[in-house]
């Protein structure tokens, strides 16, 4: 496979295709980010106090810049999940090679953010059926990792179903700061 940072991959399977997010996203990214129910269900961990609720455009295009230009230095990738049939985009998920001194060493980190009405085991089965398969390669990982808290029961649901465990085990951020409610999948278990 190509480096994700040079080509990224589009993912598609009947419903849903995953492209590299762009500046056109951002209306549909605003009912995403600007949805308070689904926001508490985001990872923000270790993201300098961004909640990644944003209630205009103008804040939904500052986010897609930063998010471009993140990719632009190879530190994460963030696709939009387009659906097919409504023409939308109804969330993101970002991926990324966490090198660290705790459990979450040569780790894909996995951010899935989805509109509330999209937070469906399986839905999320469908989107995340077309990433997880190529992280191993695409972010050169022993171990994948994303973040459900207690509340998000729909999306638990779905990374049980897919081989996810819960880990006890705790995400140290940059400022030291303990990070939980992660759920692992490693390579040998896919």
């Amino acid at each position: 496979m190509e480096d994700v940072y040079k080509s990224c991959p589009v993912m598609e399977n009947n419903q849903y295709v995953l492209t590299l997010v762009t500046m056109k996203d951002a209306p549909d990214l605003l009912k995403v980010y600007g949805d308070e129910r689904s926001v508490p269900l985001f990872n923000s961990d270790n993201c300098h106090g961004d909640l990644f609720y944003y209630s205009t455009l103008d804040r939904m295009e500052e986010a897609i810049r930063f998010w471009i230009s993140e990719y632009e230095k190879k530190r994460f990738v963030r696709w939009g999940i387009f659906v097919k049939e409504k023409k939308e985009v109804v969330g993101t998920i970002e991926l990324f090679h966490r090198n660290s001194v705790d459990y979450f060493h040569d780790c894909g980190l996995l951010r899935l953010d989805l509109r509330s009405d999209y937070e469906r085991k399986e839905v999320i089965e469908d989107i995340l059926s077309l990433v997880v398969p190529n992280t191993w390669e695409l972010f050169d990982c022993s171990l994948i990792a994303a973040k459900a808290v207690i509340e998000a029961k729909e999306r638990i649901q779905a990374l049980l179903a897919l081989g996810f465990s819960p880990t006890g085990h705790t995400l140290i951020g940059h400022d030291g700061t303990e990070y939980g409610d992660y759920f692992v999948l490693t390579k040998t278990q896919e």
